[in-house]
């Protein structure tokens, strides 16, 4: 019962963000008129407050217990959406972001912890399922939130803030507990257990690619896919393409992975697929703006067939990796393991944008288009040969100690 409430919640989560982040840029420089770079200052605080408190997220919830703590991100969220709606001055807005990501640093460790937890033996598939319920909820919230920013902005706010109050009176009440042992040290030492676990600490390390590829949903697919079609639109295409593969395909991969080895062994071909993906874009990314539309479908189905292989790697890896998480400490400490794992995924995907991002710039000024690509095959593989070589050392949960066992 707690893990079908637990999937719900992240429906709705997810369902209510969608409604209204994807058209706040847009609401920040048309209407409030401000520059780009301020729109670049508030979208950044909301990365920086989310990101960077996630460890701190995760050590609430297993002193606290997780059911308290995910209605409190929901709190935070209602109040910063509120802002959002009403508020028109800079310092309101930013207030807003800055909620709006602490939001988030409570509610994704604690929601994923609590998950873990409670599913044990079946949280791949808990997390496999989990993957479902977001992409639905997102593809939900965009298609509802577009609707609604042709009204205007403060419509999708307004249903946004709507959701999020409704949503935290029912966790309020409907969320079982979350039974906790906290530890007897401080929280402190709690991080400094978790960052004295050398093997989870390079394990964090090697799933810099799974972070930074998946991130290319919103940066280098869509733009390659412009690029090969010659039409704005298909920017579109690439998430499309991937929320219908996760809807479709999840749950089938999630169990073929489990009845087939188990998470440790997965990973790695995961993120060998997921960098292999990229290679079929780059044998068309050097090519000039297609003739006609013929040629422009044609040289499209290279980055939908990318796509789909990236997804494919990214629905073996990403519920085995979750499976993995909790299992590297304490059951105390699952709380502050996923929090700390979503704060270098966080520094994974904003070092992963600026290398990418970098070489964008290089490959068009030098006419080498293909040279992302090649970036991106190359964080794959990386982290799939790293991942590789901590199996081999014993040092994923599961296997025999090895070299790298916890300090």
């Amino acid at each position: 019962m707690s893990v079908r409430l637990l999937l719900i919640n992240q429906f709705t989560v997810d369902f209510g963000f969608y409604l209204l982040i994807p058209y706040l840029a847009t609401h920040l420089g048309r209407d409030l008129g401000m520059s780009t770079a301020l729109v670049g200052v508030v979208l950044g605080v909301r990365n920086l407050c989310s990101q960077s408190l996630f460890v701190l997220g995760g050590s609430a919830a297993d002193r606290l217990g997780a059911h308290r703590v995910i209605p409190c991100g929901c709190v935070l969220r209602t109040v910063g959406f509120g802002l959002f709606a009403f508020g028109e001055g800079t310092w309101v807005v930013l207030v807003a972001s800055a909620l709006s990501g602490l939001s988030a640093a409570l509610f994704y460790p604690s929601a994923r912890a609590y998950l873990a937890v409670e599913a044990r033996e079946r949280s791949a598939e808990a997390f496999g399922l989990l993957n479902i319920f977001e992409t639905a909820g997102g593809l939900l919230g965009l298609v509802l939130g577009s609707l609604l920013f042709l009204v205007n902005f403060k419509a999708c706010a307004l249903a946004a803030t709507s959701l999020f109050a409704v949503l935290t009176v029912a966790q309020m009440f409907a969320l079982p507990a979350h039974k906790v042992s906290p530890s007897r040290a401080g929280v402190l030492a709690d991080w400094r257990e978790a960052f004295g676990n050398r093997s989870f600490m390079a394990f964090a390390a090697t799933m810099v690619g799974m972070a930074t590829l998946q991130n290319q949903m919103y940066l280098l697919m869509p733009e390659g896919a412009r690029r090969a079609s010659g039409w704005d639109g298909a920017s579109g295409l690439p998430p499309t393409l991937g929320t219908i593969a996760n809807l479709v395909f999840q749950l089938r991969i999630t169990r073929f992975v489990q009845a087939r080895g188990g998470p440790a062994r997965w990973v790695g071909p995961g993120l060998a697929l997921m960098g292999l993906g990229f290679v079929p874009p780059a044998l068309v990314a050097d090519l000039r703006d297609p003739p006609d539309a013929s040629a422009a479908v044609l040289r499209t189905l290279p980055l939908a067939a990318g796509v789909c292989l990236m997804y494919l790697g990214l629905m073996v890896a990403q519920p085995a990796v979750m499976e993995l998480i909790p299992r590297f400490g304490r059951e105390e400490l699952t709380g502050t393991y996923f929090g700390l794992f979503y704060v270098f995924s966080g520094a994974a995907c904003a070092g992963g944008n600026f290398v990418i991002g970098w070489a964008m710039d290089i490959g068009r000024h030098s006419g080498h288009e293909w040279l992302p690509w090649a970036c991106c095959v190359a964080f794959g593989l990386t982290s799939a040969v790293g991942t590789l070589c901590l199996r081999s050392l014993r040092a994923l949960p599961g296997e025999p100690e090895g070299a790298l066992s916890a300090a």
